[in-house]
C-alpha cells in the first residue's frame, strides 16, 4: 500500500501543481488514498519532495541528470524493504519485489544514477534492469546485494 501510495504521490506532482499538503492529500484521497497530514509529511520527505520557489508548487529535489546526495543510501533501503529475488541473465537483471512495489523500486534505481545501467522497466512486481554489457551486470548485481546488506 505504501509503495502504491508513493507512486500516487509521485504522478500527482509531476502532473499537477500542487502547492500545500493538503491539497496533495485531497488529490490522494480522489485516488483512493486517505492519509494523514504526519504520513503525507513522512512521504514528501522520502520522496525528496521541494517546493519549487516560482510558484510553491512541489517537485522532485533533483532532476533526473543530478544524482540526489542520499540515493544510494535510499536505494540500500529500498532494497531492504521491497527485493525478494535478484538474478541476472547475460546483461538483463531481473528484480523480483512484492505485489506494487516494483515502480516505486524501479523509481529510486533511476534515481540512484548507477553508471553500469542503461535503463529499467517496472511492472507490478518485477523490474528488468538493463545493463551495458554482461560484465556490467553482474558488477550492478554485486552493488545491489551489498546495498540490501
Amino acid at each position: 500500500m505504501k509503495a502504491q501510495r508513493l507512486s500516487a504521490i509521485q504522478d500527482v506532482v509531476e502532473h499537477e501543481a500542487v502547492r500545500s499538503q493538503e491539497q496533495l492529500r485531497q488529490r490522494l484521497a480522489t485516488r483512493g488514498f486517505v492519509v494523514t497530514q504526519a504520513t503525507l509529511s513522512r512521504d514528501i520527505k522520502e520522496l525528496g519532495l521541494l517546493k519549487r520557489s516560482a510558484d510553491g508548487a512541489y517537485q522532485p529535489s533533483a532532476s533526473e541528470e543530478t544524482p540526489q546526495p542520499t540515493a544510494l543510501g535510499t536505494l540500500g533501503k529500498a532494497l531492504t524493504a521491497y527485493l525478494i529475488n535478484i538474478e541476472p541473465v547475460q546483461q538483463l537483471i531481473v528484480l523480483r519485489t512484492g505485489a506494487g512495489q516494483a515502480q516505486l523500486l524501479g523509481l529510486t534505481i533511476d534515481r540512484s544514477r548507477l553508471p553500469e545501467v542503461v535503463g529499467t522497466l517496472a511492472g507490478d512486481d518485477t523490474i528488468l534492469i538493463i545493463a551495458r554489457d554482461a560484465k556490467n551486470a553482474l558488477a550492478v548485481v554485486k552493488k545491489l546485494k551489498d546495498l540490501a546488506r
